[in-house]
């Protein structure tokens, strides 16, 4: 029982002394890379920003179950040794042997462990290991301390985490009951090498100290280097960083680099305030060579029912001029952009976005708000700028959608006052939970109302384009005619009201044979007040307007699978038909087109009862769609897809034929009583596999008017996808060439751990590329690198319009649990001609 006593007393002491936590390095050892002195109060936080990040760290597997410790149920310790001696005229207690000490989930390992009563110091030696509860492994050739926890010392300590990061000393110190010294200390993410775990890791960091207050509960480094595979490569005299245990602390974040003609050579330091709890600012100051200092800040609060975030900026220019004659060539810059979203319950959320600048190139110019990640611009340019208020619920099958939205043309191209201003635009539909007539119906509703200062016109001759004609300067209205020029979008008020009522049932007889009729109803109403700008009244009646329309459509939807089974898999080919009655589409050539001005016919909408993409135009007059789609199966996987059909106006004016203000639907291969045949073939033999081939042929000649092949290939090591495309030209909608390319994308395996990726679109018409990108990068479950050269497009000044391709090379460089850092420069531009 003196046994049992005396290592109880030990207990506070084994539980507080080899508690210590885990060291994680979370300042940024890359600065060290560009600046030579120390930073102090380097901190991670959840909004660090990790800009060009397109890798992630590869997965470890999960670290085996660790057997439960041994634990008394009475709060007994459990001591288990080769022997125990008893020193009572020293007053001392010795376990000797492999010792195990279990106590409360924390296992102590060690070839000895002495306490002595006199001085109250605990001393353990040889091969000791201190497991927590938690799991965190403590590993020291010696420990020495006070039994308050105080004061002491531990030699060759090792600290390994639950999350698999590492740190070692030579020996570690404590004293005042809340400072740890860590001499010579390393830490890295990096997994020991197995076949040579001495061997150094991919990267650590070295300290000569590292220093631990607890009431801080800051880390201290002094003297610290980056080291790769054992060399350093980066210096430090001294960073700090809040300890492991903090979750949010003010400091410093990881700087970024950016290059660029226009403004030079550029640093940015973010600071992070971690003001509360619930809410933190960033300021991120912007030096740059040419320009002088940008101040960036963003300020986020998370509430109890949502979250929203304001970012803003501004710079004062050195030197203007540099932007060329745009947008840009002005003294002061700004800009400010927020969202937020909050959710009223489980199915009702409201929000806001918001973008107000100075200049529309501000953001491109320095690379901020959406451009901000240049290697999401690959195809994916943004041009414009969204504000909205918006309210949207979701109900069992009910959908309802309001905004208000105020667009931003990013573009030198763009005219601010042609683009308009939706206050609002709403959105409903429902599908009821009972039958009707034992069939399913269902309703839905729009409301659209938008205001525009300027009209809008585009050029669709060559000649309309280079004289101007369709400019908002243009000095010859008369040359504003349909002839030339679309009318996109009218100058004034636009309100327009629509709802519509579906109903549908199916019938299956006998031979399997499957009838679905459907009817609906649908109704709006039109209110526009035109204004009177050159060229308007070549196309409609400026002034106030108001019409009503309505459009009953019945309709009879026919199929007839047929199936066939053999051994190797199954065969079903069906055809399939509709026929549509219903009037005469009205007005099409006097309501103004706001949001169904895009339409491709293809295998997509063969069978829709209206083929136009929004509310503005309705498809009239009697219509029959015709098909034939076939499906086999194979019973080892994958599949085969046909389908083939064509369309027929029966009766009454065919919509297609009439363009409206916008030619919507000429073109098409609608517009004629026998529509163009369309068809697709997908394949996909096994889950590696799929190809997918689409086209539109003339009715008459059989000529290709569309045509589209992609193709995907997924494995272990390498995956592939393609895109052509191969389309005729449409004059009438301003096109007036055949457009050929191919859009291409990949990335290889080369290596366990390296990667390279690329992606083009190669206009075949015009024989260019005009749009890519080539990166390759080496990712494993600690270090990230990355070099990406990319392309993207932007339009240099309000003079020159012809389109711009910029080229720019990104460096990305990462550290687990230490951050992501970047460097990105501009390296010339070319201009694209079409």
């Amino acid at each position: 029982m003196a046994v049992v006593a005396a290592l109880q007393r030990l207990t506070p002491v084994f539980r507080r002394r080899m508690r210590l936590r885990r060291q994680r390095v979370v300042a940024s050892a890359l600065s060290g890379l560009i600046l030579a002195g120390g930073l102090a109060g380097l901190a991670p936080t959840p909004a660090a920003a990790q800009l060009y990040q397109t890798y992630q760290y590869n997965p470890r597997p999960p670290a085996p179950p660790r057997a439960a410790p041994k634990t008394a149920n009475d709060g007994q310790m459990l001591v288990q040794a080769t022997e125990v001696n008893y020193d009572y005229n020293n007053s001392r207690v010795s376990a000797v042997g492999s010792v195990q000490i279990y106590y409360h989930g924390s296992t102590l390992e060690a070839d000895k462990v002495i306490y002595d009563q006199k001085t109250k110091r605990l001393h353990a030696e040889g091969n000791v290991r201190l497991t927590d509860a938690d799991g965190k492994i403590t590993y020291a050739n010696l420990l020495d301390l006070s039994d308050d926890y105080r004061d002491g010392f531990v030699d060759s300590l090792r600290l390994d985490t639950p999350d698999q990061t590492r740190m070692a000393a030579a020996r570690a110190d404590r004293s005042q009951g809340d400072i740890t010294i860590f001499q010579s200390g390393t830490y890295t993410a990096c997994a020991a090498c197995k076949d040579n775990p001495k061997k150094p890791p991919l990267w650590q960091v070295k300290g000569a100290r590292i220093i631990h207050n607890q009431t801080e509960k800051m880390l201290y480094f002094e003297d610290a280097s980056l080291e790769f595979f054992g060399h350093p490569i980066a210096y430090m005299p001294y960073f700090s960083t809040p300890d492991p245990t903090v979750k949010r602390k003010s400091g410093f974040l990881m700087p970024g680099y950016q290059s660029n003609s226009a403004y030079g050579f550029s640093v940015e330091v973010p600071y992070y305030f971690a003001l509360a709890p619930d809410y933190d600012l960033t300021v991120a100051p912007r030096y740059t060579s040419k320009q002088g200092l940008m101040m960036q800040g963003e300020f986020r609060q998370r509430l109890i029912n949502g979250a929203y975030e304001i970012r803003a900026y501004g710079i004062r220019q050195e030197d203007p001029g540099l932007f060329g004659p745009n947008p840009g060539n002005r003294e002061f810059r700004g800009g400010i952009d927020t969202k937020g979203q909050f959710a009223l319950n489980d199915k009702w959320v409201w929000g806001w976005d918001a973008v107000a600048v100075t200049d529309k190139a501000f953001f491109v110019d320095y690379n901020l708000g959406p451009y901000k990640n240049a290697l999401n611009s690959f195809l994916l340019v943004p041009d414009t700028g969204l504000s909205q208020i918006y309210l949207t619920g979701v109900g069992n099958r009910s959908y309802f959608d309001a905004r208000v939205m105020h667009f931003l043309g990013y573009s030198t191209a763009d005219i601010q006052s042609q683009l308009p201003v939706v206050h609002p635009v709403l959105d409903y539909s429902n599908v009821l939970n009972r039958n009707l007539l034992g069939g399913e119906l269902s309703y839905k509703a729009n409301f659209t109302s938008l205001s525009r200062d300027l009209v809008s016109f585009d050029p669709i001759t060559n000649t309309a384009a280079l004289t101007g004609f369709c400019a908002p300067t243009s000095a010859d209205p008369n040359a504003r005619a349909p002839n030339n020029c679309l009318l996109r979008g009218i100058a004034g008020n636009y309100n327009r009201l629509s709802a519509e009522v579906d109903w549908r049932r199916s019938f299956t007889d006998s031979i399997g044979q499957v009838f679905t009729p459907f009817a609906s109803l649908r109704g709006d109403l039109i209110d526009a007040d035109i204004l009177n700008q050159p060229g308007v009244a070549n196309y409609l009646p400026p002034g106030a307007f108001q019409t009503a329309r309505i459009m009953p459509t019945v309709g009879l939807e026919y199929r007839y699978p047929f199936i066939n089974v053999q051994p190797w898999g199954t065969t079903t080919i069906e055809p399939i038909a509709q026929l549509i009655i219903r009037p005469n589409e009205t007005n099409a050539s006097r309501i103004p087109n706001e949001d169904a001005q895009s339409l491709t016919f293809d295998d997509s909408n063969l069978f829709s009862v209206n083929k136009f993409s929004g509310w503005d135009r309705v498809e009239g007059g009697g219509r029959a769609n015709v098909g034939v789609q076939a499906t086999t199966q194979f019973d080892r996987g994958g599949f085969v897809n046909v389908l083939f059909g064509q369309s027929y106006q029966l009766f009454g004016l065919n919509s297609y034929t009439v363009g409206g203000l916008t030619n919507t639907g000429l073109d098409s291969g609608l517009d004629k009583a026998a529509s163009d045949y369309v068809g697709r073939i997908s394949y996909q033999p096994n889950k590696i596999y799929s190809i997918t081939a689409r086209t539109r042929l003339d009715q008459a000649t059989g000529a290709v008017r569309r045509f589209e092949l992609e193709g995907r290939a997924n494995f272990d090591r390498f995956s592939l996808s393609m895109l052509y495309g191969n389309y005729d030209k449409q004059p009438e909608l301003g096109f007036l060439t055949r457009r050929e390319g191919i859009l291409g994308t990949g990335s290889f395996k080369v290596a366990e751990n390296w990667v390279v990726s690329g992606g083009l679109r190669y206009d075949i018409t015009n024989q260019s590329i005009n749009q890519y990108i080539i990166g390759a990068g080496y990712v494993d479950d600690c270090f990230i690198m990355a070099v990406n050269y990319v392309t993207d497009y932007n339009y240099t000044s309000t003079i020159n319009l012809t389109p711009v391709t910029d080229h720019r090379v990104m460096l990305q460089i990462g550290l687990r649990t230490i951050g992501m850092g970047s460097f990105n420069t501009g390296i010339g531009s070319t201009t694209t001609q079409y």
